[in-house]
């Protein structure tokens, strides 16, 4: 079966509003000879004569009269989809956002992301999802909306990132840690028990690498998933952690931190969002509250 011609839609809009072939014409800035013919192709596409001559004039037939208010509702309706978004009206936007960040950024970004949300939209809710894996998909299927890590490998073409901020690997320990108050030196920290961060399990990571060169290697004695877990282990224990400084400024509280006494890349973490959300009003947005409540905190 084939495709009915949207276009002629607009045309009997306006033809069943003007009442006339002449008039509709002129509207639609067709000649007489054209409105004939494109009257003649709505005549067959509805098996209808649609508009009829009474006299000097034309008067709709019932099922012209049936159709005037149906096909007025489909072209204003396709005249929004087709219009630029409106102005963003916040204070009534009502809408559910997902984020998923890796451990502590909630704890580190969270509540000045989450004021700036609600003094601004009030009717937004925002949903912090736990990052387990690498793995773009929640994205592409639309279970998150944005999600913030380390890109270390190129995105696929449908996945769009920003730079939130730089960080930069500290050591931490408990506060009467057996290292004392000195600068830490190379040697103390190679021989000390450390807790290693790793969400695949692995024992060793870029801390280990930049380690190398040195001809030094750590004693790692646990390796758990999470910033937040080697924290706790460090805070009861004599272990040492090796945690992003701004990521994890609020877990450390009370605790030491010291500089690593070698060279470690700092990493950059981004914000990541699917293409398809790339132009939504209230996706942009957002991801300037994100980049807001990072570059402030």
């Amino acid at each position: 079966m084939a495709r009915p011609d949207l276009n002629l839609l607009v045309t009997l809009d306006v033809l069943l509003e003007e009442g006339s072939v002449t008039r509709a014409g002129e509207r639609l800035a067709l000649s007489p000879s054209a409105m004939s013919r494109a009257l003649a192709r709505l005549r067959r596409a509805t098996g209808d004569p649609l508009l009829v001559r009474a006299g000097r004039g034309l008067v709709p037939t019932p099922r012209a009269v049936e159709l005037r208010e149906r096909v007025r509702a489909l072209v204003r309706e396709a005249e929004e989809v087709l219009r630029p978004c409106e102005e963003l009206d916040l204070a009534n936007l009502e809408r559910t956002f997902s984020l998923r960040s890796s451990d502590g950024f909630v704890e580190r970004f969270g509540p000045a992301l989450v004021a700036g949300i609600a003094q601004e939209a009030p009717g937004v809710r925002l949903r912090f999802l736990q990052k387990t894996k690498r793995d773009t998909g929640p994205l592409r299927d639309g279970t998150v909306d944005l999600e913030t890590g380390v890109v270390q490998e190129a995105l696929p073409p449908d996945v769009v990132s920003t730079p939130l901020f730089t960080d930069r690997f500290v050591g931490v320990v408990r506060d009467e840690h057996p290292l004392g108050s000195a600068a830490v030196t190379l040697a103390q920290y190679a021989a000390s028990r450390h807790v290693h961060v790793s969400r695949r399990g692995l024992s060793e990571g870029l801390v280990d690498e930049a380690l190398y060169p040195t001809g030094h290697r750590r004693q790692v004695a646990t390796v758990v998933d999470s910033f937040g877990a080697a924290l706790v282990l460090a805070r009861a224990s004599d272990l040492v952690a090796s945690v992003p400084e701004r990521h994890s400024a609020n877990l450390r509280q009370g605790m030491r931190s010291f500089e690593l006494p070698f060279p470690v890349p700092e990493v950059t973490v981004s914000l990541l969002w699917h293409v398809r959300l790339d132009s939504d009003p209230a996706h942009r947005w957002l991801r300037r509250r994100v980049l807001d409540a990072t570059r402030q905190s």
